[in-house]
C-alpha cells in the first residue's frame, strides 16, 4: 500500500487530519507544478482521493492557498510561542530567523515565490499575504524594541532595513539551486545587532557605523 493511501486511510475518520494531508498534496502539486498548471484532478489524484470527495474539504485552489497560508501561520505562532516560553526574546529572534531563513528549503521558498506572484491578481490571497506581513512586521517590531540597547536605536526602522534582506532569502533560495542563505543571514544579524546598539542601516540594508 502507498504512503499516500495508508495516509487517507489513517485519516478517513478524522476530517482534520485528512484537511492536513490534503493541504500536504496541494504543497507538493504547487512546488512540482505551479498554481497555474495544477488542475483541481492533478490535487484530487495526488491526495489518492475522488474529486468530489476532495470538493468536500476545498471549493478551488485559492481556498488551498488560503488554507496552506493559515497553517504556515498557526505554525508561525507556536513556534515563537514555544520560544517565548522559556522568557529569552534574543533567542526566539534568533530561532525564527533560522527557522524561518536559515533552514529554508527550497520547496517553501518555491511556494511562497508562487503565493507572493499570485497575490498580484487575486484580492484574497492578496489580503491573506498582507496579513501575515502585517503581524509579522508587528512581531518583529516589538521584539526589536524590547531588545534594543541603546536609546538611538529605532526598531521601525531596522525592521524597514531587515525585511528586503528576508524577502531575498526568500528570492535567492526559490530561483537558485546551489543558493547558500549563511552569508545572507549572518549579514542581517549582524544588522540586527547593529541596529540594537543604535547604528542607523543605510538604505542598501548596511549599517552605519
Amino acid at each position: 500500500m502507498s504512503a499516500a493511501v495508508g495516509t487517507v486511510l489513517d485519516a478517513r475518520g478524522n476530517p482534520a487530519a485528512r484537511r492536513e494531508h490534503i493541504l500536504d498534496a496541494a504543497e507538493t502539486c504547487f512546488v512540482r507544478n505551479g498554481f497555474h498548471r495544477t488542475t483541481m484532478q492533478d490535487l484530487a489524484r495526488e491526495a489518492a482521493m475522488s474529486p468530489g470527495n476532495f470538493y468536500r474539504y476545498f471549493q478551488s485552489k485559492e481556498a488551498l492557498v488560503l488554507g496552506l497560508a493559515e497553517r504556515e501561520r498557526q505554525r508561525g505562532m507556536a513556534l515563537v510561542e514555544e520560544l517565548e516560553q522559556a522568557g529569552d526574546r534574543r533567542g526566539a529572534l534568533i530561532g525564527i530567523i533560522e527557522r524561518y531563513f536559515l533552514a529554508l528549503s527550497c520547496e517553501t521558498a518555491i511556494l511562497r515565490l508562487d503565493i507572493w506572484s499570485e497575490a498580484t491578481r487575486n484580492p484574497d490571497i492578496a489580503a491573506m499575504v498582507a496579513r501575515g506581513e502585517a503581524e509579522a512586521r508587528a512581531w518583529f517590531v516589538e521584539t526589536l524594541a524590547a531588545l534594543a540597547t541603546a536609546p538611538g536605536c529605532d526598531p521601525v526602522a531596522l525592521y524597514e532595513a531587515m525585511h528586503p534582506l528576508m524577502k531575498g532569502i526568500v528570492v535567492g533560495r526559490a530561483l537558485t539551486p546551489d543558493y547558500d542563505p549563511a552569508p545572507a543571514v549572518a549579514h542581517l544579524l549582524a544588522l540586527i545587532e547593529s541596529g540594537l546598539h543604535g547604528s542607523r542601516p543605510d538604505a542598501d540594508g548596511t549599517p552605519d557605523r
